[in-house]
């Protein structure tokens, strides 16, 4: 068979390249991260966060003054550069504790998140993926959960384990999972009728793996963002119980309890109640910055 070469021409050279990729392939947490840069409020929110957490772990160390040593001869002294936020009633200087009250507080923040994170994903992971009667009854008990207001978890904590930061780190976790939960559940329920969950089963792979290996990692955006707002959320309920008297004993200081103890003589030194409602209002600030933009950074229909 001859070949009718006038069917046939040259290929200009400016169209010889035309199906080599000239951008280079970005992986999704690549192209999550250069999104999430572009979010000039979720940077200083990052930044932010990364700032206090270091000043939290490093910053009671380097400082001279003891967060709970009491000195009455300079008790109530205003902000001045030997005390650059001023002393308490009892001449404890403001900025020491208030660093070491970031560190309570994050601590609290962190250690829920991660803990609610662990039981969130599992609990609702296992719901949404066999379903049915397992499902129904899981929820169910997700429901009785959420009804119990977590007041009542912490003064019963209290009454067996004492006051302390144990017991509002095991409140928290009992009731802050309820939502990492459901959210999971409800990403599982939409992932697991994709063809690849299908595909998985098909060639022989055990529920276990396709739970932990393929249906979880395709919701860690969710997972993410959720922990990310979840954080400022542990850190304001631990300062409000903290300032009503259930949160950690003395002689540590939260920012609650910074805040408790200043409110008898804000009118006389308000000093005292706004540097500590102005770290809790700046880190929840953070928080929520890093987390809208985590949201936008890590959801695909986002992307422009």
């Amino acid at each position: 068979m001859e070949v009718n070469k006038e069917l046939f021409q040259p290929v200009p050279s400016e169209n010889k390249n035309l199906d080599v990729i000239v951008r280079p392939s970005v992986t999704y947490w690549r192209d999550a991260w250069n999104r999430l840069k572009k979010n000039r409020l979720a940077m200083v929110g990052l930044i932010f966060v990364i700032l206090i957490t270091l000043a939290a772990i490093i910053g009671p160390y380097l400082s001279k003054y003891d967060y709970r040593t009491n000195n009455l001869m300079i008790s109530n002294e205003g902000p001045s550069n030997s005390h650059w936020l001023g002393t308490d009633q009892f001449g404890r200087d403001i900025f020491t504790r208030i660093l070491y009250g970031a560190r309570i507080s994050l601590t609290v923040g962190y250690a829920a998140s991660i803990l609610n994170v662990v039981i969130g994903i599992l609990y609702g992971g296992i719901s949404g993926y066999f379903g049915g009667l397992v499902d129904n009854i899981m929820m169910r008990i997700v429901e009785v959960v959420y009804a119990i207001p977590m007041t009542i978890y912490v003064i019963l904590l209290m009454v067996i384990m004492g006051a302390g930061l144990k017991s509002i780190i095991i409140a928290l976790t009992i009731s802050y999972w309820v939502d990492m939960a459901r959210i999971v559940r409800g990403e599982i329920l939409q992932l697991k009728q994709q063809e690849f969950v299908l595909a998985a089963k098909t060639l022989g792979a055990p529920d276990r793996r396709i739970l932990i290996k393929h249906l979880i990692p395709n919701c860690l955006g969710s997972i993410i963002t959720t922990m990310t707002m979840s954080i400022p959320s542990a850190i304001f309920t631990e300062s409000f119980l903290s300032f009503i008297g259930l949160g950690v004993s003395l002689p540590q200081a939260s920012w609650g309890t910074l805040a408790s103890d200043a409110l008898q003589g804000y009118t006389v030194y308000p000093y005292q109640l706004f540097f500590p409602a102005l770290a809790i209002s700046i880190t929840m600030l953070a928080f929520n910055f890093l987390g809208d933009g985590l949201r936008d950074a890590l959801d695909p229909k986002m992307r422009r």
